[in-house]
């Protein structure tokens, strides 16, 4: 007899139904948990009761709708300027303000927005052959991967080793003639801090240069805050020399991934965003982001989530979310050895450990084995490994139990004691260069630290500390191709 099912995702004979949605339910529950306030990373979940459920039904309902064409689905063209209009209003634009003509575009994530808008800038300046953006170095990798992809010098600017921002003054001085686009964070990732965006947009307008807000992660949440009474600094359109910003709405807006929506302050900045291409028979392309084709679904589903929660919902979203952030910020303050980093003025908690035989990697480790799911980071410039708490309304419920489990976790790994690698192995990490690595020893290393072909350990600690202990572009190989050991085709 055939099996139907075979062992890849292509059989034989077509399998039913409610089979591949049990096969798929399998898979799922390897995956760290999306919902329940434990994740700490990743996913979003606002905790409301039935949100799911209307986002899959608008989803479902515009699925099969294609982006591309505007003209002949303007459901879908009225959905994203709605969006458009309500992260624009949020963000201090629209009609009655400094900026009243803000335009913007639907993405799908904060990567694709902030390609985008160094993209924007780029082509704004054909005149320059050798373009470049000035990013502080905590802003988002997708500004890397931007000047990566699209040819763009990066100008690192570093960062207070106490406040986690940088100085307008280093900024300044990073900018050059051929500079294109200066970044600021509202707020960065890694931190939670907001960059002095007065200063910096300042300076960027001085020099006659744009200036982007990285507001991915916190441009839906910020503005609540500030309704809330916390002391949120100017970083919107009402700043003067902000020329565009990025927000997602997967993040804090709560609507599924992936959306995001990158806004400009009129439309002549967003013109250059735009690709188009009428030389060759077929149809008259013409895209305002990466993606030709693009699915109804996501953009609906956001609609969807917008209208039903609505100001109101997401004004309780956020006193909700500070009230764990601040407990969380306790939790942390109450085991000896662990320090904030910074403190928490947005959503996020970020810790470090003071305390040589606390090995925050084994912490992460220790946590994750007790259900709680964190995000480590490497040590960088001067600036001490982390680990990184995205926190959502979700949260709430579960900060009383994060304290015990957290001061739990912290003996554990105290107990256990800092992740020692053989000297030997360290002694390559510190010495080889990328280009020395062959593929006899990566799989060597690979072995070593428990990775295999579409497999992880389930503790991480070891491979942290080898990726710590790298240089940089040592790093970044021995990623590429650890995880490529992971992404295998299964036949």
């Amino acid at each position: 007899m055939t099996d139907t099912a075979g062992t890849g995702a292509l059989p034989v004979e077509g399998v039913p139904a409610a089979r591949v949605l049990d096969e798929i339910r399998a898979l799922r529950e390897a995956d760290r948990p999306t919902h329940g306030g434990r994740l700490f990373a990743y996913v979003y979940d606002p905790g409301v009761a039935g949100l799911d459920e209307l986002a899959q039904a608008a989803h479902a309902e515009s699925a099969h709708v294609n982006g591309l064409d505007p003209t002949a689905f303007p459901s879908l063209l009225a959905m994203e300027n709605a969006l458009v209009g309500a992260a624009a209003r949020l963000l201090g634009g629209g009609p009655g303000t400094s900026a009243p003509d803000v335009v913007g575009s639907v993405t799908s994530g904060g990567t694709e927005s902030l390609i985008l808008a160094v993209k924007a800038a780029r082509d704004a300046r054909p005149d320059l052959t050798e373009p470049r953006i000035v990013v502080p170095v905590s802003g988002h990798a997708a500004f890397a991967k931007a000047a990566h992809y699209l040819r763009v010098a990066l100008d690192p600017v570093p960062v207070d080793p106490v406040t986690l921002r940088p100085a307008a003054a280093d900024v300044a001085a990073a900018i050059r003639p051929e500079t294109v686009l200066v970044v600021a964070s509202a707020p960065s990732y890694a931190h939670g801090v907001v960059d002095p965006v007065a200063e910096i947009a300042a300076v960027a307008a001085a020099a006659g240069v744009r200036c982007h807000v990285d507001a991915c992660f916190g441009g839906w949440t910020l503005p609540w805050l500030r309704r809330l009474g916390a002391p949120v600094p100017p970083f919107d359109f009402a700043v003067p020399g902000v020329t565009s910003i990025s927000v997602d709405l997967h993040k804090y807006a709560y609507a599924p991934k992936g959306v995001s929506v990158l806004l400009h302050r009129d439309p002549g900045l967003r013109a250059s965003q735009f690709f188009a291409y009428a030389d060759w028979p077929g149809y008259t392309m013409v895209n305002p982001v990466i993606a030709s084709t693009r699915s109804g679904g996501p953009i609906a589903a956001a609609y969807a989530t917008l209208r039903h929660l609505g100001e109101d919902g997401y004004l309780r979203l956020a006193a909700v979310t500070r009230d764990a952030v601040a407990g969380l910020a306790d939790a942390v303050r109450a085991v000896g050895g662990l320090r904030l980093l910074a403190e928490p003025e947005s959503t996020v908690v970020c810790f470090t450990a003071d305390d040589p035989g606390l090995d925050l990697f084994v912490l992460v480790d220790e946590l994750t084995a007790r259900g709680w799911h964190t995000q480590p980071q490497l040590a960088y410039a001067g600036l001490p490994a982390s680990v990184h708490l995205t926190v959502t309304a979700a949260v709430a419920p579960r900060v009383a139990e994060f304290g015990p489990a957290l001061a739990e976790a912290a003996a554990a790994a105290r107990a256990a004691g800092p992740v020692v690698l053989p000297p030997e192995l360290l002694g390559l990490a510190g010495s080889l260069t990328p280009e020395a690595l062959t593929p006899e020893l990566i799989a060597g290393l690979a072995a070593g630290l428990g990775l295999g072909a579409g497999a992880a350990p389930d503790r991480m600690a070891a491979v942290n500390t080898l990726l710590q202990a790298a240089p940089v572009r040592l790093r970044e190989r021995l990623l590429v191709e650890f995880v490529g050991l992971l992404q295998r085709p299964t036949w």
